[in-house]
């Protein structure tokens, strides 16, 4: 094990063998790192956090540190989850799932998926629950209990609102406010952000055929361009567009909105 002599790792940790931790970086009580990680300069993983194989963080970042919540427990621990592969950047803060009560402490986690870049000075904050390969540019921020679906890009100092949907594969520009839910598949630009457009060059990029990205064009048209209200732009997409996945996955997630979409 690389640990630097300055590191402080609490005794209740669990750090697998090969694990680097660089100086001055603080491991607290009950965190569990896997195997392959590289912990950089100055970070702190808080209580509770739970970390998966070959994740690498770089200075300043805290990881799992308690949430920025009045309402949490201020002596209970709260609980993040992180899968494999995830890149946090200089500064990066994530916060632990908040804790309302004794009863709740172990039940409640902020989770992100694998394969996730996070950029500089980015920010996940309590209870948020975020896909695999999700990327936030620098300065971008997600307010509590948000939802960002795999593959989901958000460019530079994007805000998103508490408990909105970040639908798969979608795209917004940098310097949006976010305060309904995202479509699937789209970009999204402004304060507040608008639909612009299918996210074309993504999907390609994902692998989506030419016949499907031609089926999300259409249903863009129809939800965002024919001047229906979305009732009437959900039946157009059943009568007009050919049953498949992304159909499906467009109409389930309209379906679920709580916030209501972005349009």
């Amino acid at each position: 094990m690389k640990i630097h002599s300055t590191a402080i790792i609490h005794k209740g940790a669990e750090v697998a063998p090969d694990v680097e931790v660089q100086p001055y970086t603080i491991i607290e009580d009950k965190v569990v790192i896997g195997p392959g990680c590289v912990i950089g300069p100055h970070c702190v993983i808080g209580a509770g956090t739970r970390m998966g194989a070959n994740n690498r963080t770089f200075s300043g970042a805290q990881i799992g540190v308690p949430p920025q919540d009045l309402k949490h427990l201020g002596s209970a621990v709260g609980t993040t989850v992180i899968g494999d592969g995830n890149v946090f950047r200089e500064m990066v803060t994530v916060s632990s799932g908040t804790v309302y009560s004794a009863e709740e402490e172990g039940k409640k986690a902020t989770t992100i998926g694998s394969g996730c870049l996070f950029m500089a000075c980015t920010h996940v904050a309590h209870d948020c629950h975020l896909g695999d390969r999700v990327i936030m540019a620098n300065g971008a921020a997600l307010a509590g209990h948000v939802t960002v679906q795999t593959g989901a890009i958000l460019g530079g100092l994007v805000g998103i609102h508490q408990f909105c949907v970040i639908g798969t594969l979608s795209f917004i520009g940098g310097m949006s406010r976010v305060s309904m839910d995202v479509l699937p598949y789209m970009i999204m630009e402004g304060h507040p952000a608008r639909c612009v457009g299918p996210n074309t060059v993504g999907l390609e990029r994902n692998g989506l055929t030419k016949e499907a990205v031609a089926r999300i064009r259409r249903m863009h048209r129809i939800l965002f361009r024919s001047g229906l209200n979305m009732e009437q732009a959900v039946a157009a997409v059943l009568e007009q567009v050919a049953d498949s996945p992304e159909r499906q996955t467009v109409l389930d997630f309209i379906r679920n909105s709580e916030r209501g979409v972005s349009r």
